[in-house]
Protein backbone atom coordinates (compact mmCIF):
# COMPACT_ATOMS: atom_id res chain seq x y z
CA UNK A 1 0.00 0.00 0.00
CA UNK A 2 2.83 2.40 0.88
CA UNK A 3 4.56 1.72 -2.46
CA UNK A 4 1.36 2.42 -4.41
CA UNK A 5 0.85 5.69 -2.53
CA UNK A 6 4.47 6.70 -3.10
CA UNK A 7 4.25 5.92 -6.83
CA UNK A 8 1.02 7.94 -7.15
CA UNK A 9 2.57 10.84 -5.25
CA UNK A 10 5.60 10.89 -7.53
CA UNK A 11 3.39 11.00 -10.62
CA UNK A 12 1.48 13.98 -9.26
CA UNK A 13 4.67 15.82 -8.35
CA UNK A 14 6.40 15.19 -11.68
CA UNK A 15 3.42 16.00 -13.96
CA UNK A 16 3.84 19.81 -13.97
CA UNK A 17 7.53 19.45 -14.80
CA UNK A 18 6.56 18.62 -18.41
CA UNK A 19 5.44 22.20 -18.97
CA UNK A 20 8.08 24.61 -20.18
CA UNK A 21 8.27 28.36 -20.23
CA UNK A 22 8.24 30.46 -23.40
CA UNK A 23 11.87 31.32 -22.59
CA UNK A 24 12.79 27.61 -22.56
CA UNK A 25 11.02 27.08 -25.88
CA UNK A 26 12.91 30.08 -27.27
CA UNK A 27 16.22 28.78 -25.89
CA UNK A 28 15.71 25.47 -27.71
CA UNK A 29 15.05 27.18 -31.04
CA UNK A 30 17.84 29.68 -30.43
CA UNK A 31 20.31 26.88 -29.75
CA UNK A 32 19.35 25.22 -33.04
CA UNK A 33 19.29 28.45 -35.06
CA UNK A 34 22.25 30.18 -33.43
CA UNK A 35 20.33 33.37 -32.70
CA UNK A 36 16.89 34.93 -32.41
CA UNK A 37 15.65 38.38 -33.36
CA UNK A 38 12.39 39.85 -32.11
CA UNK A 39 12.59 42.39 -34.95
CA UNK A 40 12.72 39.62 -37.56
CA UNK A 41 9.91 37.81 -35.72
CA UNK A 42 7.76 40.93 -35.86
CA UNK A 43 8.46 41.27 -39.57
CA UNK A 44 7.43 37.62 -40.09
CA UNK A 45 4.24 38.14 -38.06
CA UNK A 46 3.15 41.08 -40.24
CA UNK A 47 4.49 39.79 -43.60
CA UNK A 48 1.85 39.70 -46.33
CA UNK A 49 1.97 36.71 -48.67
CA UNK A 50 -0.19 35.88 -51.68
CA UNK A 51 -1.69 32.42 -51.23
CA UNK A 52 -2.17 29.82 -53.95
CA UNK A 53 -5.80 31.02 -54.11
CA UNK A 54 -4.63 34.58 -54.82
CA UNK A 55 -5.56 35.86 -51.35
CA UNK A 56 -3.21 38.14 -49.46
CA UNK A 57 -2.68 36.54 -46.04
CA UNK A 58 -0.44 36.90 -43.01
CA UNK A 59 -0.39 35.73 -39.41
CA UNK A 60 -2.57 38.75 -38.68
CA UNK A 61 -5.31 37.40 -40.95
CA UNK A 62 -6.45 35.19 -38.07
CA UNK A 63 -4.48 36.49 -35.09
CA UNK A 64 -5.16 40.26 -35.58
CA UNK A 65 -2.51 42.99 -35.61
CA UNK A 66 -2.35 42.76 -31.81
CA UNK A 67 -0.76 39.54 -30.47
CA UNK A 68 -2.46 40.23 -27.11
CA UNK A 69 -5.94 40.12 -28.68
CA UNK A 70 -8.25 37.18 -29.30
CA UNK A 71 -8.18 36.21 -32.96
CA UNK A 72 -10.62 34.34 -35.15
CA UNK A 73 -10.18 31.43 -37.57
CA UNK A 74 -11.63 31.58 -41.05
CA UNK A 75 -14.41 29.35 -39.63
CA UNK A 76 -15.05 32.12 -37.05
CA UNK A 77 -13.75 30.14 -34.05
CA UNK A 78 -11.96 32.17 -31.37
CA UNK A 79 -8.17 31.86 -31.14
CA UNK A 80 -6.52 32.64 -27.81
CA UNK A 81 -3.93 35.45 -27.88
CA UNK A 82 -0.45 34.57 -29.16
CA UNK A 83 1.55 36.71 -26.75
CA UNK A 84 2.44 34.91 -23.51
CA UNK A 85 1.78 38.14 -21.60
CA UNK A 86 -1.92 37.74 -22.51
CA UNK A 87 -2.04 33.93 -22.57
CA UNK A 88 0.08 32.15 -19.96
CA UNK A 89 -0.24 28.79 -21.72
CA UNK A 90 1.17 30.01 -25.02
CA UNK A 91 4.60 28.53 -25.88
CA UNK A 92 4.67 26.13 -22.91
CA UNK A 93 4.16 22.79 -24.67
CA UNK A 94 6.86 21.93 -27.23
CA UNK A 95 4.63 19.44 -29.09
CA UNK A 96 1.82 21.99 -29.46
CA UNK A 97 4.26 24.70 -30.54
CA UNK A 98 5.63 22.44 -33.28
CA UNK A 99 2.14 21.33 -34.33
CA UNK A 100 0.90 24.89 -34.76
CA UNK A 101 4.08 26.14 -36.46
CA UNK A 102 3.79 23.30 -38.96
CA UNK A 103 0.11 23.92 -39.67
CA UNK A 104 0.17 27.73 -39.69
CA UNK A 105 3.40 28.13 -41.63
CA UNK A 106 2.03 25.87 -44.35
CA UNK A 107 -1.25 27.83 -44.40
CA UNK A 108 0.37 31.26 -44.55
CA UNK A 109 3.76 30.71 -46.17
CA UNK A 110 2.89 27.56 -48.17
CA UNK A 111 5.90 25.86 -46.55
CA UNK A 112 7.21 24.90 -43.14
CA UNK A 113 8.95 27.58 -41.12
CA UNK A 114 12.68 27.33 -40.63
CA UNK A 115 14.16 26.96 -37.15
CA UNK A 116 15.41 30.54 -37.51
CA UNK A 117 11.89 31.80 -38.23
CA UNK A 118 10.52 29.88 -35.24
CA UNK A 119 13.20 31.35 -32.96
CA UNK A 120 12.52 34.86 -34.25
CA UNK A 121 8.74 34.47 -33.97
CA UNK A 122 8.89 33.22 -30.37
CA UNK A 123 11.36 36.00 -29.50
CA UNK A 124 8.91 38.57 -30.86
CA UNK A 125 5.94 37.08 -29.00
CA UNK A 126 7.90 37.09 -25.74
CA UNK A 127 8.87 40.73 -26.33
CA UNK A 128 5.24 41.86 -26.61
CA UNK A 129 4.31 43.63 -23.36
Amino acid sequence: MKILFLAASLLLVSAPAAAETPQQILATYQQQAGSASAARGEKLFFAKVTSAKGEVVSCTTCHTDNPKAVGKTRAHKAIDPLAPVANRERFTDPAKVEKWFKRNCKDVLARECTVQEKADFVAYMISVK
